[in-house]
């Protein structure tokens, strides 16, 4: 349904589709017999980069379930549809046709979650000789002033002593002036894997079965984008505001419990062909999946702090749980979101390693007789959903030790997952996964051999390599890759006190194992290129 009367608003609030809260401060004032809400669905946001089907549904559903609520409240929303006959496909002639038909007083939204949409909004109403406003965005813990203030004469960022800072100033997990139980973090507690028992019983996550408007988005992403990786049949994620907090009881009650012991670790029983409710185990485990509902805003980052907290102090869970579940929000999601705007857009064009392999054709399929990468695309592809260890330690590490060029890499991580935007993406994927800001986010680059995924899961059992071999003819790509890589950045790996010791490993190693090794890794170089 597109509603378009045709009162010129004194107001014409922009809402786009990462922004679905309505204690946004684009409402602040909003006079519903004045002011108007502009949304739209537009073609290019899905093939800007090769979204994933699921993606692209959750998007839109939230958006329609966003778009009927304020119509419910009686507030007047202009909002374009995707199969629209008369929608140009694009973010900016979807703008400029609304604001030109309307001719607003003002346009008014709220900072973006992404560098070329804001350039895009401002360019926009320049053009159009319209008047506009940019309101923070209070969603966030941490606004882009109070990080670049943080940021100010500093010559290492690190998200260790920005997240202290925050836990201080917004007074979490903090007893009087110290933190609680005495120390800031739990790491050492939180890295176990499961063992060969496997995972311990975990309720799967709260199922949101598609209603109308849901069922609706899924028909028409399947017609219109079936030529887009991923599947929809195991659509089942929190739309609306409603879902999301019903979500987030939900982990509190159920998971959050064993998060942080198991955070790190791996499982598989992936086969397609097993009942949804056994994939869905083996996919979130004991991980919370309301990174998507944050990320579209339908959940406030505030809530999921304080439900935490309170199962602490309410003694339902143990804090070296709740204080790793809120150091993955509080901490690196606000540090994040402050180095992408501090050093955007230059930072996209980063690759201080100089890698230029282009990204495996595996990635978009998961066709690949490496039992690890098989495993976590194909979930990826039947879910549109991996933790962020699935995501750093098997999909980014393989892309860091081959060598793929890192905007390949943001390019997959952001069309491929329901919770990609490009705030939280990027950083994540350049900085922290493939080191290509050279040690700005984060001290050292991610990197490890095979013997890392054995010990943090069950992938390599049955697998056709083994991850202890480097050159054998049974040798884990990711192990000879991993002392390529050694050797290829030694020098600057043997500069990193957090590096150092992989280095002098590479450094014992004769110039007959040197030459095995570089040899061995072009050989999987060139496969792997003929292959894509």
């Amino acid at each position: 349904m597109n509603f378009y009367p045709q009162t010129r608003p004194r107001h014409l609030v922009l809402v786009l589709g990462d922004q679905l809260n309505q204690d946004s401060a684009a409402f602040d004032g909003f006079d519903p017999a004045r002011d108007a809400v502009w949304m739209a669905e537009v073609a290019e946001e899905s093939t800007r980069v090769w979204s994933h089907q699921a993606r692209i549904a959750m998007f839109l559903s939230a958006m329609r379930h966003f778009r009927d609520a304020l119509q419910g409240q009686g507030l007047t929303v202009h909002y374009r549809q995707l199969n629209d006959p008369a929608n140009s496909g694009s973010f900016l002639g979807e703008v400029t046709a609304t604001t030109s038909r309307l001719s607003p007083q003002r346009l008014i939204w709220v900072e973006p979650g992404e560098w070329r949409v804001q350039r895009c909004l401002e360019s926009t109403a320049r053009a159009l000789g319209v008047d506009f406003e940019v309101r923070p965005d209070r969603h966030f813990f941490c606004s882009r002033e109070e990080f670049a203030r943080h940021a100010r004469g500093r010559k290492q960022l690190r998200m260790e002593f920005f997240y202290r800072a925050l836990r201080r100033q917004q007074r979490v997990l903090m007893d009087a002036d110290e933190p609680a139980g005495g120390a800031w973090n739990f790491d050492a507690q939180n890295r176990e894997s499961f063992g060969k028992e496997g995972p311990p019983d975990a309720e799967t996550p709260l199922a949101f079965n598609p209603d109308a408007p849901t069922r609706e988005v899924l028909a028409l992403v399947k017609d219109r984008f079936a030529k887009h990786s991923g599947s929809l049949a195991r659509f089942d994620w929190p739309v609306s505001p409603q879902q999301a907090r019903a979500a987030l009881d939900d982990f509190v009650a159920h998971r959050l419990p064993h998060f942080g012991r198991y955070q790190d670790a791996m499982w598989t029983g992936h086969d397609a062909s097993q009942p949804t409710a056994a994939l869905r185990q083996h996919a979130y485990l004991h991980h919370s999946r309301l990174s998507a509902a944050m990320n579209l805003k339908l959940l406030n980052p505030r809530d999921a702090v304080s439900a935490a907290e309170k199962a602490y102090r309410e003694g339902r869970a143990p804090l070296a749980s709740v204080e790793g579940f809120i150091r993955q929000i509080l901490g690196w999601r606000e540090y994040v979101r402050g180095i992408y705007w501090q050093f955007m857009p230059r930072y996209l064009d980063r690759n201080e390693l100089k890698a230029t392999q282009p990204l495996p054709a595996c990635y978009w399929t998961g066709e690949t007789d490496m039992n690890c990468l098989r495993h976590v695309v194909g979930q990826t592809l039947e879910f549109g959903y991996a933790h962020h260890i699935q995501r750093l330690m098997v999909t980014g590490l393989f892309a860091l030790l081959l060598g793929v060029k890192p905007q390949a890499v943001h390019e997959w991580y952001l069309a491929m997952y329901v919770d990609a935007v490009e705030w939280v993406e990027l950083p994540n994927t350049l900085g922290m996964s493939q080191h290509a800001d050279g040690g700005l986010m984060a001290s050292k680059p991610y990197m490890a051999s095979g013997k890392y995924i054995q010990r943090m899961s069950n992938y390599c059992a049955g697998c056709r390599y083994d991850p202890a071999q480097r050159t054998d003819p049974k040798a884990c790509p990711f192990t000879t890759l991993y002392w390529d890589l050694l050797l290829r950045h030694e020098t600057l790996l043997a500069q990193n006190p957090r590096t150092v010791m992989q280095a002098r490993n590479a450094a014992r190693l004769t110039p007959a194992q040197r030459l095995q090794i570089t040899d061995h890794a072009a050989g999987l170089r060139a496969a792997i290129a003929a292959a894509t």
